[in-house]
This record gives structure tokens, C-alpha cells and sequence, in this order.
């Protein structure tokens, strides 16, 4: 079996080219380091003397950034093989992106693209280390939104490696690399990134990650990065190829995703594992699978598990357009503002049914509405041994006032008069007016809200309402189950699992509830705990075709 880009032994000449050191202090090859003096063409020039050096002898060069401050401006740097930037560690050594004499320019630190350099796996990047600095991009202002304003932007990468890197306010992708082969992403840190994106573009990552360039396997590792109030994901894998192989072998691992639009998102990778990861406080979802990427190609074949998904302000894990398969397994799924688990319509490319999905072993409690909403066609899914307690929190009545005991600012609607229960309204859309805001938690007389998009100091679609305007909050569904079937749902496996709410008061009104628009043909609903909820172990709107509907605890009257 071969293995393309694996390093045949013996390719590295024993010494280097004469005149271009192995090892190059930035300071005493042109460069300033004093937040000033553009260091953009010093650092272009050394970069094509040490890649033509790499070209010549294959030995891998490095170019170290002793602690400052370095001014790169109006201009992105085309980077080279064998050629590796290091230095002090973030906040020592600090490169600081802007374009104001060219705003035409996106000026990323590094970018090496297929579009504008030919990229392609013969004409590849390789022995390539990004390490120990910071990015700044907060200087790089355009007219319009454009991708190339990330931080690194590179394509086609072989045995390359980011770490320890902060990577801040990037008007587009923080790190956004494409097609990576043997590749590392290790403590990488990206706070604000797409600052640009308007809300429509979906651009705008932390860390955005091409795939669908080495064929079926592309071997990628992302490890103990953090991605917090990034436009759109914190980190994604996005299929780049219309009609390319789903690539297998790409892994994230420990990573921390807080306060994007969404947090970890797979679309259109192959067997994806996402394991031991954090996810809360985003704005959509923890956790999303879909078509929204640029082929309109949806994940699949995916594992998500031993992760914590708290707190999004949306769903917890939100999977639509995949046909599958997936397994969600071992996860705590808790806290957020609507469903724990969504299986939903997310646009591109649509399928009549997704296939195979898998909800095991996971801890679901504390979501807003329904714990497991299925909303979408299923055929052959499994949905065994979780535990899945007290949710549909958001069990408030429809709540209305005004005057001098209600204000509001950016990120808090009061009403002093109010005797809400807690997360009674969380998840919900307060109106004022014409103005919205959605609910993140509440108190007895506090509405805490979520900001309007990533990074946003405010909640408000539009300006602050004034003191005493008027609100009005929706009422509740008046049925939040522990599963709910709102789509057709063919030869599941519901079983073994225990479904309860033993909190005062009890907010989840069903174990299991097959709503009107939802069926399920020849499905096997065995041996579950539905013992302990408000209103009823089951509802059923339409009746189960064919299956096996037997040893449900709490629901013997059907046995």
C-alpha cells in the first residue's frame, strides 16, 4: 500500500545552501520588530530566500521573531516550503495586521492558495511550523467582506504545524487552511475572528478547515485549541470540492468552542471524530452538521462523544441534510435554549430521509423545550440507554408589560414587578415594539439576553428600547416531551432508556410524544423508563404502525 507525500528517506542534502542559514533571527535579516516599520517585505523577501534555499538542498528553514511588535501592512506574504515562523510566545512576539494604505488588499500574515498561486498536491506546502506568536487583525478594514482576510491562509499543506498561536479580530477566518496532509493544530487560541461577516457569509471561523483535496483520507489533528465569539463557527470542517471524496482521518480533540454562531460543525467530512470537547454559550448550536457549505454537502458517517454541550442559546446538537450515518454517544447535553438533540432541514442539499443515526449513552437534562426533537425523516436510527430528565424548562406563560417598573439596557430587559420563575422564559423572543431580543436566562424580575450575534455588545436588533416601552413574551409549548417524533419515523430502536423529571415543578410534560405531523412504522419502543413526568409517560397523536410498543415502565396500559 502507498502513501502519497510520505518523505522518502534519504531526501535532505547534509548541509545547507551556502548564504541561508538553517536558522534566521528576524532582527538581523531586515525586519524591525517596533510596531512601526512595515516588516511586510522584509519578511516576503526572506521567506523566497529561504524557500529557494529549501527548493535547492531540502533542508527546512526557520525564521525566528525574537519578543515585539511586528507591523505587516498592506500586503499578505506568499509563503514557501520548508519554511517555518516562530516566536517568543503570544503577547511577546505580536504581528499586527492592517491595510490602510491598500484597502484593496486583504493582508493575511501568510497565504498560499490554489486560486492565486496554483496550489495543488504536486505544488504543495510542506515542513512548514506556525508557532509561539500572536496575529492582530483588528487593523485590516474593506468595503466588503472578503475571505482572504485571515489571519493564515493557506492551501495544500503537508506535515505542517500550528501551535501555540493567538490568533485575534481577523476581518475573515482566523486560521483558515485548506486540505491539510499530516497535519497538527495544537493550542491555538482565536477570539473574535470574522468581524467582517454580516451574518450571511459563511465565512468568518476560528479555525476553518478545507477538505477534499488528497482524495479519501486527509490526516488532520486539532487538539486543545479554544474558539470563543467567532462570527460564524469556532471550528468546521467544509467539503471545498463540489463532487470530491469525503475525506476520512480528520479528528478534533479537547477543544473549547464558546460563544460563536455555532461551535464545532461538520460540512461534508467523513467520519469525523469529535471527542472531549466543551461547546456553550453558542449562538445556534454546540454542535451542527449541515449543507450550508460552499458544495451544499452535509457530514456524515460522524462521532461525537464524551463531550460537554451547555448553555447554547439554540440547540445543543443540531444535524440536518446529512443522510447519515451518526453517532452522538456518551455526551452531557444540558442547559440549552431550546432542544438538546435537533435532527432538522438546514438547507443545500435536501434529503428524503437520513439514515442510521445513533443517540446513545447520553445525559440529557435541563434543556429549555424537548430533549430529543426529531423533526426530519429517520429510517433505522437507534436511540438507547440515555438518561433524559427534567427538560422543557421553558414552561413560562405569555408575559406582558410596561411602565415604571420595567428598563432595559443593552443586555438585560427588568421588570420590578415581574415573579418569574427561574429559565421559565429562556430560549424565548422578547419583543419590543419592532425590536427583538432573545431570553438567555432569567430571575424572578431579570431578563439576561444574548447578544445579537457573536461578539455584539448588544441584544437588540435595533437601539436600546427607552424605560417603560412596552414588552410582551410568548407563552410556552404547551407540550415539551423527553422525545419528541414530528417526522416520519421508520424501524427505530427506542429502548433502555430512563425518562423522568422528578424536580419541583415538573416542566417535562412526556416521556415520549409522536405528534400529528410525526409516525412511527415498525419501530421497537422496548423496556424504557417513562415513570416520573408531568403529565404522561406517552402521547401519542398518531398511533405506532406495526413494531413493538412493550415493557415501558409507567406506561403498563399498553403492555
Amino acid at each position: 500500500m502507498t502513501f502519497p507525500h510520505i518523505a522518502a528517506p534519504g531526501r535532505g542534502s547534509t548541509h545547507p545552501v551556502a548564504g541561508a542559514p538553517l536558522l534566521c533571527n528576524a532582527l538581523e535579516h531586515g525586519l524591525a520588530g517596533d510596531g512601526t516599520t512595515n516588516d511586510q517585505p522584509a519578511l516576503a523577501a526572506l521567506v523566497d530566500r529561504l524557500g529557494d534555499a529549501y527548493a535547492a538542498d531540502g533542508r527546512a528553514r526557520v525564521i525566528y521573531c525574537p519578543p515585539g511588535v511586528y507591523s505587516i501592512r498592506d500586503a499578505g506574504t506568499v509563503w514557501r516550503a520548508g519554511v517555518s515562523l516562530v516566536g517568543a510566545g503570544p503577547g511577546a512576539t505580536r504581528f499586527l495586521l492592517s491595510n490602510a494604505g491598500n484597502r484593496a488588499d486583504p493582508t493575511p500574515l501568510a497565504f498560499y492558495t490554489a486560486a492565486l498561486h496554483d496550489a495543488d498536491p504536486q505544488r504543495h506546502l510542506e515542513y512548514c511550523t506556525f508557532a509561539d506568536f500572536e496575529i492582530d487583525g483588528s487593523g485590516v478594514a474593506m468595503a466588503e467582506y472578503n475571505p482572504l482576510a485571515k489571519g493564515l491562509g493557506l492551501q495544500y499543506v503537508v506535515r505542517g504545524v500550528f501551535r501555540n498561536l493567538y490568533i485575534h479580530h481577523t476581518a475573515a477566518t482566523g486560521l483558515g487552511c485548506d486540505f491539510l496532509q499530516d497535519c497538527l493544530i495544537d493550542g491555538v487560541l482565536v477570539v473574535g475572528c470574522g468581524r467582517l461577516d454580516n451574518g450571511t457569509e459563511m465565512g468568518g471561523a476560528g479555525i476553518g478547515i478545507g477538505v477534499g483535496g488528497w482524495g479519501s483520507v486527509e490526516r488532520a489533528n486539532v487538539v486543545n485549541c479554544s474558539a470563543v465569539g467567532n462570527a460564524t463557527n469556532g471550528i468546521f470542517f467544509e467539503l471545498q470540492v463540489e463532487g470530491a471524496l469525503r475525506p476520512r482521518g480528520l479528528r478534533v480533540i479537547g477543544c473549547h468552542a464558546e460563544g460563536n454562531r455555532f461551535g464545532v460543525s461538520d460540512w461534508g467530512a467523513n467520519g469525523l471524530i469529535v471527542s472531549a470537547c466543551t461547546m456553550t454559550g453558542n449562538v445556534e448550536a454546540g454542535f451542527h452538521v449541515s449543507a450550508k457549505g460552499t458544495t451544499s454537502t452535509a457530514g456524515r458517517g460522524g462521532i461525537l462523544s464524551d463531550c460537554v454541550i451547555d448553555g447554547n442559546l439554540r440547540d445543543g446538537i443540531s444535524i440536518g441534510n446529512t443522510p447519515g450515518p451518526y453517532t452522538i454517544r456518551g455526551n452531557r447535553i444540558s442547559g440549552n435554549g431550546r432542544y438538546g438533540y435537533h435532527q432538522r432541514s438546514l438547507g443545500g442539499e435536501q434529503q428524503e430521509c437520513a439514515r442510521e443515526i445513533v443517540i446513545d449513552g447520553n445525559d440529557f437534562y435541563g434543556n429549555s423545550l424537548d430533549a430529543i426533537r426529531l423533526d426530519r425523516p429517520i429510517r433505522d436510527a437507534l436511540i438507547t440507554n440515555n438518561r433524559i430528565r427534567a427538560n422543557g424548562r421553558q414552561c413560562g406563560t405569555g408575559s406582558r408589560g410596561g411602565g415604571d417598573s420595567v428598563r432595559y439596557s443593552e443586555k438585560t430587559a427588568v421588570d420590578r414587578r415581574a415573579t418569574w420563575q427561574h429559565d421559565e422564559h429562556r430560549g424565548k423572543v422578547l419583543r419590543v415594539g419592532e425590536r427583538v431580543a432573545v431570553v438567555a436566562a432569567n430571575d424572578s424580575t431579570d431578563l439576561h439576553l444574548a447578544p445579537n450575534r457573536p461578539g455584539a455588545f448588544t441584544a437588540w436588533s435595533a437601539d436600546t428600547p427607552a424605560p417603560g416601552t412596552p414588552y410582551e413574551l410568548p407563552a410556552a409549548p404547551d407540550v415539551r416531551a423527553g422525545i419528541t417524533v414530528d417526522a416520519a419515523l421508520d424501524a427505530a430502536t427506542i429502548r433502555a432508556n430512563r425518562i423522568w423529571d422528578s424536580h419541583e415543578p415538573q416542566t417535562q410534560t412526556h416521556g415520549i410524544w409522536v405528534t400529528e405531523h410525526g409516525s412511527c412504522v415498525s419501530c421497537r419502543v422496548e423496556e424504557n423508563d417513562l415513570a416520573g413526568n408531568a403529565e404522561a409517560p406517552i402521547r401519542l397523536d398518531t398511533p405506532p404502525v406495526g413494531g413493538r410498543w412493550e415493557r415501558n415502565h409507567g406506561d403498563e396500559a399498553r403492555d
